[in-house]
């Protein structure tokens, strides 16, 4: 089933909503919010896209705040199943890419395991646009050749991370850190006792691709102090490709003078 084809009745399509601004999102995106008669929404989706659906669809939030707001991916699971053998055309809108980090092969097996039919529309993930949204490229020719996406939801030592800090520290590939606002003052210790270089550049991304996008730039040893002020949602670029973030802050600058200048001369 192609992703632009009409959702039927009594199908699930589980849709990535990008990194934020709803711009952002893909044509067979839009075209499932538009067509669905549920919409079970994270936190992270794009608030704006609801208004491209219709005005009796039902909307349920399913959000999963840190310390906040929770429903049980079980929950989840099992409303998309409840809905879509009700007949309806479900949508499951979540922010950036459902399949990085985002549980997206949990509901499509429940689908499957209960012979509801699913598709599956890709987002553009958070991990990748977030640091372009940033002026940071997560490779570079002749600089990095390639990337490792982890989850900080945990710290370094935990019993539920299963990352190897000591290998990513001497990989030589750009780390990018998604759900380690928290932690991050722990990972980059240990990133840097495993024999990261302190003085490689790093780079804090919060709420990327919204209005109020703010970067922070420093060194990996001084990066979580110099972000602390900074909440979740929030994506930490570690490599040199972070460096580029301080030409994108006096881009930024520059055009900010430009345009008062010429608002002034107006």
């Amino acid at each position: 089933m192609g992703s632009l084809a009409p959702l039927l009745p009594g199908t699930v399509a589980l849709v990535g909503g990008g990194p934020g601004d709803p711009g952002l999102m893909t044509v067979a995106g839009r075209a499932a919010v538009e067509q669905a008669d549920v919409l079970l929404v994270d936190h992270l989706a794009p608030a704006e896209a609801l208004a491209w659906a219709s005005p009796d669809a039902l909307v349920v939030d399913v959000a999963k705040l840190p310390r906040g707001a929770f429903t049980p991916q079980e929950r989840i699971n099992e409303l998309l199943v409840e809905h879509a053998r009700a007949g309806r055309r479900v949508v499951r809108l979540k922010g950036g890419d459902g399949f990085v980090f985002g549980r997206g092969m949990e509901e499509l097996l429940a689908c499957t395991e209960a012979d509801v039919p699913v598709r599956v529309v890709p987002g553009v993930t958070s991990s990748v646009a977030v640091p372009a949204l940033g002026g940071i490229p997560v490779t570079h020719r002749g600089l990095v050749q390639g990337f490792s996406v982890i989850s900080g939801h945990v710290p370094p030592g935990h019993p539920a991370s299963t990352l190897d800090y000591a290998a990513l520290a001497r990989s030589g590939t750009t780390l990018v850190v998604l759900m380690g606002v928290a932690t991050l003052p722990d990972i980059t210790a240990t990133l840097v006792e495993n024999g990261l270089d302190p003085t490689t550049p790093a780079a804090v991304i919060a709420r990327g691709g919204h209005p109020d996008q703010r970067v922070v730039h420093a060194p990996v040893i001084e990066i979580a102090a110099r972000a602390a002020h900074l909440a979740p949602p929030a994506i930490t670029v570690i490599g040199e490709v972070a460096s580029f973030a301080a030409l994108s802050a006096v881009s930024a600058a520059t055009a900010d003078v430009v345009s008062h200048t010429l608002e002034e001369v107006i």
